[in-house]
């Protein structure tokens, strides 16, 4: 098995008097799962032992995107009373993150992380410590990839499971939320949610974040607070990446053209998307053929993912979705 890893620094925390510093929090960390049962049930005891290194008041939240409780099992079986367990009948995790919020109208943080990831040793103490730091809107701690076996040196040398790292307490403008602390009075004051017309094609919680910091709500980086993505089999195709590099322009597309006042300046906008698409399709072809006739697999592999990008930036302008997240009809898996 394969892990890519980093060097650990101690976290930043700024010592200044601050009014509630040291004031206990009313914490929830939620998993949102669907039909990923083998994940959650390894998943939940490593967040069980966070929540001990933390003198705050923290609780565990399952939300089960499956009408039929298909994680229920798990829940009970762990029997743990730190972990409340609900479900969101209502398809994609728009909804399922949605869902979150309503459960938690009295905490003080909302702490979303997937049901197939697992946090570094300290993960929680660092996302907390950080946002007693700064006292953001939002922390936002990097995820790192895990494969089973070696990866396809086409998709290594295409950078297609490459994130972003910095240092902790920089500002930042979109997030995922894999790896996502929010401030709920702040997102409650300012009436966020999550658009369910994103829920099964990804991209809600790129437009949930782009909102708020929209709307002035500060977003900063916790650089020591890890957590670690197993990547399956099947999402390390050459297929799968290129599909996903699509996704991502799709999403940046179709939220930049909500983010627009409608009328002429969304006419604009999905003009501009079109454009940048058009520039990147062309641009990655180049660098594709160029790869082809070097037999250079980074430009081959990096030509191909700026490519399918612009493929989903003018699919998002002019009104297409990529609909990533599309339910299967096959029963939970048990690992």
């Amino acid at each position: 098995m394969s892990h890519i890893s980093q060097q650990k620094a101690e976290p930043h925390v700024n010592t200044s008097d601050r009014p509630g510093e040291d004031t206990a929090l009313s914490v929830v960390v939620a998993l949102v799962t669907y039909r990923r049962l083998e994940e959650l049930r390894a998943t939940l005891p490593l967040i069980l032992v966070q929540i001990e290194t933390v003198s705050d008041a923290c609780r565990v939240l399952v939300v089960d995107n499956d009408p039929e409780g298909a994680a229920r099992p798990v829940v009970d079986l762990i029997g743990d009373p730190r972990i409340s367990y609900s479900i969101e009948p209502q398809a994609g995790i728009a909804a399922a993150r949605n869902h979150a919020l309503d459960q938690a109208p009295d905490d003080d943080l909302l702490i979303f992380i997937d049901d197939d990831e697992t946090p570094s040793e300290n993960w929680l103490r660092d996302l907390l410590a950080t946002y007693r730091a700064h006292r953001p809107a939002a922390v936002v701690g990097p995820v790192i990839s895990d494969f089973i076996g070696s990866l396809d040196p086409w998709i290594a040398a295409g950078g297609f499971f490459e994130r972003r790292r910095m240092p902790t307490g920089t500002r930042i403008e979109t997030a995922a939320t894999n790896n996502l602390l929010l401030d709920l009075a702040k997102i409650r004051d300012a009436g966020l949610r999550f658009d369910s017309a994103f829920g099964l094609s990804g991209g809600s919680d790129t437009l949930f974040t782009r909102q708020l910091t929209g709307a002035g709500l500060p977003m900063v980086w916790c650089d020591e607070a890890i957590v670690v993505d197993h990547v399956p089999a099947a999402r390390t195709t050459r297929q799968w990446v290129t599909k996903r590099a699509m996704r991502y322009g799709n999403s940046w597309s179709r939220t930049s053209i909500v983010l627009a006042e409608p009328g002429a300046r969304r006419v604009l906008v999905r003009a501009e998307m079109a454009g940048r698409g058009a520039i990147r399709v062309a641009g990655g072809a180049v660098r594709m053929a160029v790869g082809t006739v070097t037999r250079s697999q980074r430009h081959h592999a990096r030509g191909r993912r700026t490519m399918m990008k612009g493929v989903g930036y003018v699919r998002g302008a002019i009104g297409s979705t990529y609909t990533e997240y599309a339910r299967p009809t096959a029963p939970a898996t048990t690992g």
